[in-house]
């Protein structure tokens, strides 16, 4: 039956056979009747030495096989094609077949996070890394549309921080009350969903990337966003320390002893709850230091700040040296990204005291300007950028997390927290009207910024 199978696809084709076969690795290669050097695919381990040639080459419609000693088919490719029948097989086969794949676009869902490409659709990566992947990409670059679209984000984000700050004006109280509370809780479901969804995500990414190697320690990424929960809570707390420290030496201590004394005759009581008001009333808007007439807000808007900014500049930077096939895409996802934040940031820079000049369109100007200065320090590095490389992942990964670290503390505490479950919160004892709009304005900068992270 052998012998007539050999008979039978020797002369549909050709009596043609590959020589010479060696092996690279674990690869068996010999040399076509054309002295090309080709790949024989093998459905088996053989046994025995390699055979010096493979016999009876024929085809099946585009694809070669040739006959092995046992009378069993091979399938025969030229160097560097890739086969779906082979790709459960051999290694070498598959890393041709993925490259192919990434390449032509084809069953692969690519996009950026932080600038490096994130590709799914493949069950693993079988051989690893290796230096042509973790390399500096080939990608076309089309410079002038990155220029242009560089004042597109500042004017965006331009919009969204001072949109917050011009409605704070409003002649209307009631009309202002409402807007305050839409804005201010949107902005607090973004700050939270850019916090979890897209830095730890991205911290997460560049730590567990094949480029930078195996961690020693798997909790890198949250060890960091930690740390960066414990920054800010240290900032804050020294922050308030002082400032209190301060504001005792300079008032009058007649008014206080009267104040004790009428205390203490009403009930004994009566003091240590005043001291625990007081202290309280450091983390509340209403008749307290960090009331909108008091200064000490700005300490929180200055912490939640600099966790944008970290961001904003990675943003900028990483979203220039993305390739052409995603820019656009992921253009679209940015603008409405710093949008939406600069809600969140614009809304509490609108509650700080004093006038709108300078310090607060500061403020806002820095936000604004912030990503723009990323997108023109990757433009000076199109070139040279590699996202893959251990450092740059070392230092993206690492200032993600801790801009998410510096989110979570202020998305959490000062905005979520602060406004419905802390004392003197504006949602805390407020109507249900309020509560509901309050509520739904938060679950949509939630789900509005978590959209988003699907594609940045």
């Amino acid at each position: 039956m052998k012998i007539l199978s050999l008979l039978f696809f020797s002369s549909v084709v050709c009596a043609a056979a590959v020589t010479d076969c060696h092996t690279h690795g674990e690869n068996v290669y010999c040399i076509d009747q054309d002295g090309d050097e080709v790949q024989v695919i093998l459905t088996a381990t053989p046994t025995g030495a390699l055979p010096a040639q493979y016999t009876g080459c024929h085809s099946y419609g585009e694809e070669r096989y040739c006959v092995d000693p046992d009378g069993n088919d091979v399938q025969i490719l030229e160097v560097g094609e890739s086969t779906h029948a082979a790709d459960d097989d051999d290694d070498h086969g598959s890393e041709s077949s993925a490259s192919e794949e990434e390449e032509n676009g084809q069953e692969l869902d690519c996009h950026f996070h932080a600038g490096v490409e994130h590709c799914v659709g493949v069950e693993s990566e079988e051989s690893g890394s290796s230096a042509a992947t973790c390399g500096i990409q080939t990608r076309d670059y089309d410079v002038p549309l990155r220029i242009g679209t560089l004042f597109v984000v500042l004017v965006t984000s331009g919009i969204g921080v001072f949109i917050p700050l011009i409605l704070a004006k409003l002649p209307s109280a009631s009309l202002n009350t409402w807007i305050s509370i839409v804005i201010k809780q949107l902005g607090t479901g973004v700050i939270l969903a850019t916090a979890f969804i897209h830095l730890y995500t991205h911290a997460n990414l560049m730590f567990t990337n094949d480029c930078l190697g195996e961690l020693e320690y798997e909790a890198t990424t949250s060890a960091i966003v930690m740390a960066g929960v414990f920054l800010s809570f240290l900032t804050e707390y020294i922050g308030h320390r002082i400032i209190f420290a301060r504001s005792s030496s300079r008032s009058s201590p007649q008014p206080t002893e009267t104040v004790s004394e009428v205390s203490k005759a009403a009930s004994p009581e009566q003091p240590r709850v005043q001291e625990h008001a007081t202290l309280v009333q450091l983390g509340h808007h209403h008749g307290s230091p960090l009331d909108p007439t008091n200064p000490n807000t700005k300490l929180p808007v200055i912490v939640m700040e600099a966790g944008v900014i970290f961001h904003s500049i990675l943003i900028g930077l990483t979203l220039v040296v993305a390739g052409d096939s995603l820019y656009r895409t992921l253009l679209v996802v940015i603008i409405f990204h710093q949008f939406f934040e600069g809600l969140a940031l614009g809304a509490r820079i609108a509650l700080l005291p004093g006038r709108l000049f300078p310090n607060k369109v500061f403020m806002a100007g820095v936000f604004a300007g912030i990503t723009p200065i990323g997108m023109a320090i990757g433009l000076g590095a199109l070139h040279s950028f590699n996202g893959n490389e251990r450092s740059t992942l070392l230092a993206l990964g690492t200032l993600n997390a801790l801009s998410a670290g510096i989110l979570v503390w202020v998305g959490v505490v000062d905005m979520w927290a602060r406004d419905w479950v802390i004392e003197g919160g504006d949602l805390m004892n407020a109507p249900i009207r309020r509560v509901l709009v309050g509520g739904i304005s938060l679950i949509a900068g939630m789900a509005l910024m978590g959209l988003l992270g699907k594609w940045a």
